[in-house]
């Protein structure tokens, strides 16, 4: 079997690709590319400068093969404010980039640090280590709408496309979190413990960096988003035929086929609506399908990290004001004008350096 995705445009990407046989182990390879980057074809024209996005198309081999590419929207190790930069552009200077290296630096230390945690409680314990997981990587998105609700009460900003993206996230981790529970990965109360305490920690610890720096906060869930990717990833190669024998979850199926699938798509920010509709016959394709949601939230904290970058999926021509009538729809209201704040203390100067402006015409 072999899966691949193409984006249309040319994108900074990381592919991942192994190949396996049912009589010998899987070998793994790693390699990545990056290239320029530009916008789908989708949505209004007026607002090119607004979004990034690639358009996925899919291929499938009846092959005893597998490749599987999560696509970047920035190269890795690199600003996302330098990536997106015009060439006609002065460089960020030396002081953000080593404030960027600075927050990256921190991130990856404590994401090593949890994942250390995790291989020593849970080195043979999958479900019990999906459920904390889970309980885990839907924190950040609690968080960043509890700012952002608290922007907006403030007066300083609103960003109304942000909050539906990262409540579709949620949406969507919180289904992972019910199929680990239906399949008793909460059934010990030390697990449960560990994962609620965690967990508690870890979303006023995100409020807080993201009141700060919202850059070091996304990437810091990229971070996360991108270990759940690789343990899902591994898991399923290793008991692919044992998990093709297993019927699929009940909380899966109902959320994969049956329910309505705009929340589905909406926090796959780097993908078309309806373009992506999973197979669910099997425990296989139910994990198969939680790894590639990983791989998406890892693609849309990636694009985050680029202030105003983030779009709805389906925001599009028709439901979209031209930006030369209004900047855009998560705009409306805004008090601010011109560039918006990217933490506390940005917005705070701006709220009192900028007066109010009222967007609504009468």
């Amino acid at each position: 079997m072999a899966v691949s995705f193409f984006p249309s445009s040319t994108c900074s990407s990381i592919a991942v690709s192994f190949s396996s046989s049912t009589m010998s182990r899987s070998s793994f390879k790693f390699y990545a590319s990056s290239c320029s980057l530009s916008r789908a074809s989708i949505g209004s024209p007026h607002r090119l400068h607004l979004r990034r996005s690639c358009k996925v198309q899919a291929s499938v081999l009846k092959e005893n093969e597998e490749k599987v590419i999560v696509e970047e929207t920035f190269q890795p190790k690199t600003s996302p404010d330098e990536e997106n930069r015009s060439p006609s552009e002065p460089p960020s200077s030396s002081m953000e980039k080593l404030v960027i290296k600075i927050e990256q630096s921190i991130n990856i230390f404590l994401t090593d640090s949890v994942i250390k945690v995790l291989d020593t409680l849970y080195h043979d314990r999958d479900y019990p280590r999906f459920f904390v997981l889970e309980t885990i990587a839907r924190v950040p998105y609690f968080a960043f709408m509890s700012v952002l609700h608290m922007y907006e009460t403030f007066g300083w900003w609103r960003r109304s496309e942000y909050l539906k993206v990262h409540f579709a996230e949620s949406w969507n981790e919180m289904h992972h979190l019910l199929i680990m529970e239906e399949l008793g990965g909460n059934a010990w109360w030390f697990d449960r413990f560990l994962a609620q305490h965690i967990a508690t920690f870890y979303y006023f610890m995100t409020v807080f960096m993201y009141m700060l720096s919202p850059r070091m906060a996304y990437h810091f869930s990229e971070c996360v988003e991108g270990h759940a990717f690789e343990t899902y990833d591994k898991f399923i190669k290793e008991k692919e035929d044992e998990l093709k024998k297993i019927p699929p979850s009940k909380v899966a199926v109902k959320y994969y086929t049956e329910e309505d699938l705009y929340l589905f798509d909406e926090f796959q920010t780097a993908r078309i609506p309806n373009t992506r509709r999973p197979k669910i016959e099997n425990m296989y394709d139910v994990f198969l399908n939680i790894r590639d949601d990983e791989a998406e939230h890892c693609k849309t904290m990636k694009a985050c990290q680029t202030h105003g970058n983030l779009r709805s999926p389906h925001s599009s021509e028709e439901t979209v004001t031209p930006v030369s009538t209004v900047s855009s729809e998560d705009d409306l209201g805004c008090i601010l004008p011109g560039a918006e704040c990217e933490g506390i203390v940005d917005c705070i100067k701006k709220s009192i350096t900028n007066p109010p402006v009222n967007h609504i015409k009468p």
